[in-house]
């Protein structure tokens, strides 16, 4: 049965379909040793490489969520003296997190192999909320400035422009509960500083269907798709 090379190679768990795409573009993949093309399709007797590494059928995905304690990094790359989530979890090939979380802050997390996925739960075509819980540090906040502009939009600079939230409200001592669509880089944070405000604590409690509910911090369990999408 043939299938389509970008596809091919998010099932595999390499990467998403749209970074295989990108590679694909920038000519860094070969099937059958010859430059491959956008969209072409294979079948399960063709060599699939990036760069020198052969891209392999994927055998079992992986579905894990994660309480995320501040002060871990989300990335793949270890650097010396960070703490990184993947030294929470058991070592999968392949494993990514699934939208990132900085450093300082906490929450759910998914991680996963499956390039499929991640494709559907990161692009924002798809608008998949992510909510979270945030404390403002100032003792005292304009809770209507604060609203209105989250959600009428805030330019944030750095070629990013204006972005908003979906949703937000107000809970008590200085706490938000903020609702997004979109997941620009430090998003929230930039938000509020642009409004003159620093961030306590921000913590993510539910992606989509997924939510953190009481499991412990620094924890992870695994999960069934049909959990997730």
């Amino acid at each position: 049965m043939s299938i389509i090379l970008q596809k091919f190679i998010s099932q595999s768990g390499h990467c998403s379909r749209r970074k295989a795409e990108q590679l694909i573009r920038e000519k860094m993949v070969t099937v059958n040793d010859k430059l491959a093309e956008l969209g072409m399709k294979i079948n399960e007797n063709d060599g699939v490489y990036i760069g020198k590494t052969k891209i392999q059928p994927l055998a079992e995905k992986i579905y894990i969520i994660l309480n995320k304690p501040a002060g871990y990094t989300c990335t793949n790359r270890k650097f010396k003296g960070e703490k990184n989530i993947f030294e929470l979890v058991p070592a999968y090939p392949s494993l990514h997190a699934v939208g990132r979380l900085d450093k300082n802050s906490r929450g759910l997390l998914l991680l996963t192999n499956d390039g499929e996925l991640t494709q559907k739960l990161t692009h924002p075509k798809y608008e998949h909320e992510k909510k979270y819980k945030v404390k403002i540090k100032e003792a005292k906040i304009n809770i209507n400035l604060i609203i209105n502009n989250m959600k009428s939009g805030i330019d944030i600079g750095d070629g990013d422009g204006t972005v908003k939230v979906k949703n937000i409200m107000y809970i008590k001592n200085n706490t938000f509960l903020i609702i997004l669509t979109e997941g620009k880089k430090r998003q929230i944070r930039r938000m509020f500083t642009v409004l003159g405000y620093k961030i306590e604590d921000l913590v993510r409690i539910a992606m989509g269907k997924l939510e953190l509910k009481n499991l412990p911090e620094g924890k992870y369990k695994h999960i069934s798709l049909k959990n997730i999408y």
